[in-house]
């Protein structure tokens, strides 16, 4: 087997040694080539360049979650071929690395690494639907590049929670659950639109539903992970079905105490649920739409602002080692 491994560098929780350790392990079953990603948007260059070769069988992604985005949006830069595609492996290195646990991959590289060789001998894999943003036709976002995710998006105020962080890191500071939390309250205090928002959903043959502060497109369950904590925003989202929303049409202080702790309590048959709550799920296009700019997010890295982004969900898009 013809494998090419990611490496990114600047993964949060594995050092050099790790890394060397990893290969070596991975090496000794495949022919492998290691690369160490030296900008952004290398792996997606990477990725592309091994679609392209057609002497790849397997990509494998060493880092956090931006990382495994971008070597699927290589891969996948000419649409989905899973059968003529390389296959996708992950070895976590991420802070949160919310796409390979919902895999059921192990957190720890080490053991994501020894699962991976496992898969690869007993030829266990599956095909994963994954979501595509682009902006809307016939809007200002119409030219903006169409992006795939893996596990989750968001318009608006979750994904102005990622800018900070981003910023954050920028300066210097280590990526932590503490940091996006410290984010989280400060965009809750700047947020100007709390008890109502710009964002409209629309759903082709259903009425538009307004004035949604918060906008939440999930992939899987869960959306997202507080530690060992899983954090889920659409219980039934899944990497076999369409697109899941979680829409908030108010972020005041009672709605903030209620949503936030459902959210912290949630589990796999339990999301949150109210007056200002709006689920939707197994959605294969929908639209959102604002009034003004706001951040757009996918898979946690922050894209700028967008006025109105078109989101498909695409089934059986990409072959992963699992």
């Amino acid at each position: 087997m013809r494998a090419l491994l990611v490496v990114n560098p600047a993964a949060t929780t594995t050092s050099a040694r790790t890394r060397d350790v990893l290969l070596h392990a991975l090496a000794s079953e495949m022919k492998l080539e290691a690369v160490t990603t030296e900008y952004r948007g290398h792996a997606r260059d990477l990725g592309r360049q091994a679609a392209e070769s057609g002497n790849t069988d397997l990509v494998v992604a060493l880092g956090g979650d931006g990382t495994v985005n971008e070597v699927v949006n290589g891969l996948l830069h000419h649409g989905p071929d899973p059968e003529g595609l390389p296959g996708l492996a992950v070895v976590p290195g991420g802070s949160t690395n919310v796409f390979a646990r919902a895999l059921g991959l192990p957190n720890d590289p080490v053991e994501a690494t020894g699962a991976l060789l496992d898969a690869l001998r007993e030829k266990r894999e599956r095909t994963v639907g994954l979501g595509l943003a682009a902006g809307t036709p016939g809007t200002e976002d119409e030219a903006v590049p169409s992006r795939w995710f893996t596990f989750n998006a968001g318009l608006g105020f979750d994904a102005g929670v990622v800018g900070r962080v981003e910023q954050q890191r920028e300066r210097g500071r280590r990526s932590t659950h503490a940091l996006y939390l410290m984010q989280a309250v400060r965009q809750l205090l700047g947020e100007p639109d709390r008890r109502r928002g710009s964002i409209t959903l629309e759903t082709p043959g259903a009425d538009p539903v307004t004035d949604l502060v918060l906008s939440l497109v999930c992939n899987t369950a869960p959306w997202t992970y507080l530690g060992n904590r899983p954090v889920y925003a659409s219980p039934k989202a899944s990497f076999d079905t369409g697109l899941d929303v979680l829409g908030l049409s108010r972020l005041s202080t009672a709605a903030v105490v209620r949503y936030g702790t459902q959210l912290l309590t949630s589990s796999p048959e339990r999301g949150p649920q109210g007056k200002h709550a709006h689920s939707f799920h197994d959605l294969d296009r929908f639209t959102l739409h604002s009034k003004v700019p706001l951040p757009l997010q996918m898979d946690g890295d922050h894209l700028g602002l967008r006025t109105s982004v078109t989101f498909t969900g695409v089934r059986r898009a990409l072959r992963v080692i699992v």
